[in-house]
């Protein structure tokens, strides 16, 4: 069946204590999102300063890890939660290396690297809801290179009977997403400011689903990252959605116990998500092959089917009016959408050929046309 990624980042949720994992389930349990950015490592990182209950390897810090010795508890936790995601039908993207780590995970050697490789996709492969992120950032991870990355996709794709969709996730410098292994990009915006705007350009220079697993998050930290506002968050929404890709939430609103939704996870606070539960409806109600992109606009985005369904979105422009051109002979129901007070309005009579409709001079609309 059909299935529309709509995703959120929580990156270190499965390191925190037990009342701050249910919480995040429960929060989960009432939101739009059906995907989780998540790590296999501990996060060592601004926000991210408490130890995890449990590690993957036999051993301590201050002793040193056997990296030979797996720990059995802790792969039974993470087990434990991808199960739970599993039953509110979320798909666990699940982040094998990243490099914001003080415990030395980041950096083992090629022996200990394939043999924790090898042992985590045979666990966790039997799960349904299971996709592989060989990295969270995977150019800031020094120690490693394009030989490596390659041999860790061997390693999983090999080793996975089920052949789970797979990708890698860039920080500065974007992978080459033409690799036949992967399955979709994991695309992090490399621009302060354009983002899901790029969607058409990545979809026609890789020919592969564009995933934009971070286009920054919705809050008011002091990084340029996280610190965008709701309405920021649901125009690129949209943007990456009329483009024919996906675009995935994330949340960073400071409070003073520094329980930030995009690592430790927790409860939501931003104004986005309920207007992405929003979106996620539309687009479930859309075509069933789900939205392509369609040319058939110089100055705004549209997707849809050709003489059969539109979606045209307006974005930070306010237009009291708009005039169409379709073809001739071909009915339309048309509606007019107001992405963020979340309401739809279904206008009077059918439409054909060329015509105009009145818009409310507002930003963040949408028009919504359907063969009749």
């Amino acid at each position: 069946t059909p299935y529309i990624p709509v995703g959120t980042t929580c990156y270190a949720w499965v390191h925190q204590d037990e009342h701050l994992i249910n919480e995040t389930l429960d929060t989960l349990k009432a939101s739009p999102f059906n995907k989780m950015r998540m790590c296999v490592f501990p996060k060592a990182y601004k926000f991210n300063t408490n130890e995890p209950n449990y590690f993957p390897f036999e051993g301590s810090l201050k002793e040193g890890w056997d990296f030979t010795k797996f720990n059995p508890v802790f792969f039974q936790h993470l087990e434990q939660r991808i199960l739970e995601l599993g039953k509110l039908g979320i798909e666990a993207d699940i982040i094998l290396f990243h490099p914001y780590d003080r415990w030395g995970f980041a950096n083992m050697n090629k022996a200990q690297d394939d043999c924790y490789l090898r042992y985590i996709v045979a666990r966790l492969s039997a799960y349904r809801n299971v996709w592989w992120s060989l990295a969270n950032e995977y150019d800031l991870m020094l120690s490693k290179d394009s030989d490596d990355w390659e041999r860790f996709a061997k390693i999983v794709t090999e080793n996975d009977p089920y052949n789970h969709l797979i990708s890698i996730h860039n920080c500065l410098q974007f992978y080459d997403y033409h690799r036949p292994w992967i399955t979709h990009c994991s695309v992090q915006r490399i621009d302060a400011y354009k983002t899901a705007e790029n969607t058409d350009e990545w979809r026609k220079q890789w020919n592969k689903p564009i995933v934009i697993d971070e286009c920054a998050y919705e809050g008011d930290i002091d990084q340029v990252w996280g610190n965008i506002t709701g309405e920021e968050m649901t125009r690129r929404f949209w943007e990456g959605t009329v483009r024919g890709g996906y675009v995935g939430h994330g949340e960073t609103y400071i409070n003073s116990d520094e329980v930030l939704w995009w690592s430790k996870g927790g409860k939501l606070y931003g104004t986005s998500p309920e207007r992405i539960a929003f979106l996620k409806r539309i687009m479930e109600d859309g075509p069933k092959n789900g939205l392509n992109r369609l040319d058939v606009s110089w100055d705004f985005p549209a997707a849809g089917i050709l003489d059969e369904y539109y979606l045209f979105y307006f974005g930070f422009n306010q237009p009291r009016f708009r005039e169409f051109q379709m073809k001739p002979g071909i009915q339309f129901k048309v509606e007019v959408i107001d992405t963020w007070n979340m309401t739809i309005e279904d206008l009077e009579g059918n439409f054909e050929g060329k015509f105009q409709i009145e818009l409310p001079g507002r930003q963040y609309m949408a028009v919504r046309m359907s063969k009749i």
